[in-house]
């Protein structure tokens, strides 16, 4: 069965149980990075690979002056290296990484 995705969703990773339980965990999350009226540069995608290393998994808040659309913004996230999104929801995007060490979310093989 081959799953059609559309051009906004094509960056989110497939909906595995590994998503679902991301996004349960995310739920209760604050945003860690903010995108403004700057959108989206080397410094903050620097700062989303930093806080992925700390936390894993983190949540990054799209503000309404940021001039890029939620979906142009989850593309340019997609962009880091190991980096998965697991769900955009309104202004909010969750990102992830696996920890190789201490991975909370799936065994480390």
């Amino acid at each position: 069965m081959t799953s059609i995705r559309s051009e906004k969703t094509k960056n989110l990773m497939p909906a595995t149980d590994l998503r679902k339980r991301l996004r349960a965990a995310g739920h209760d999350l604050s945003a860690v990075v903010q995108i403004g009226k700057l959108g989206v540069n080397e410094a903050v995608l620097k700062q989303v690979g930093g806080a992925l290393t700390v936390h894993e998994l983190v949540k990054v808040k799209v503000n309404s002056e940021c001039p890029l659309s939620r979906f142009e913004v989850a593309e340019q996230l997609a962009t880091i290296p190991g980096a998965s999104l697991a769900q955009i929801m309104g202004g909010a995007i969750l990102v992830y990484r696996r920890d190789p060490k201490k991975a909370r979310f799936e065994k480390v093989k």
